[in-house]
């Protein structure tokens, strides 16, 4: 099938439920042939993720995740992108203090992804932290997190890689054992 005949346009969008988090719409699209076809699309702010290294180990956190049934979920520091006009770079910064009570001298972007592209429009923007420090002041985040913080040895990463089944940490755990590799 060539490149032309996948195009599509939106030709109509409903909005199911708009919450706190996600909208959910149901969108019906026309491709090039002329056929339509509606998608449920569940719509975000996007998401964050940090991956906070020192010189022997990684920040990670344990929190429970309620939609799951998973009491102890491991994972990088992350939150939703969900103040306005606030930069992916800005929201890992607020985010890494307000979860591990941390900032870093160092930012660099590691991977933006898309989570699942058959039914969400989420963007995570990946960055890792290095040159680590206390942050300065009290940065609670607000909300009732469950948190607790796991300095885990990078020696260890492959049993990190392991245990969680997190995405946006897998992801961001298989990207660091890469870099570490040199690859």
């Amino acid at each position: 099938m060539a490149h032309d005949e996948r195009t599509f346009e939106r030709i109509r969008s409903e909005t199911l439920h708009e919450g706190r988090i996600i909208t959910v719409s149901n969108e019906t699209f026309r491709y090039a042939d002329g056929k339509t076809a509606d998608r449920e699309i569940v719509h975000t702010s996007g998401a964050v993720g940090i991956v906070a290294v020192e010189e022997d180990a990684i920040w990670l956190v344990r929190q429970p995740r309620e939609p799951v049934g998973d009491p102890d979920s491991l994972e990088i520091p992350a939150g939703r992108l969900d103040q306005d006009g606030e930069t992916p770079l800005a929201s890992a910064q607020r985010e890494l203090a307000e979860e591990i009570g941390k900032s870093a001298e160092r930012w660099t972007p590691l991977k933006s992804y898309r989570s699942s592209v058959g039914f969400t429009d989420e963007v995570v923007h990946l960055f890792l932290a290095e040159g680590l420090r206390d942050a300065e002041g009290d940065h609670d985040s607000g909300e009732d997190e469950r948190i607790e913080i796991v300095r885990w040895p990078l020696a260890r990463l492959a049993a990190a890689i392991d245990e969680v089944s997190d995405a946006k940490t897998l992801i961001a755990l298989l990207l660091l054992q890469r870099r570490r590799a040199g690859g």
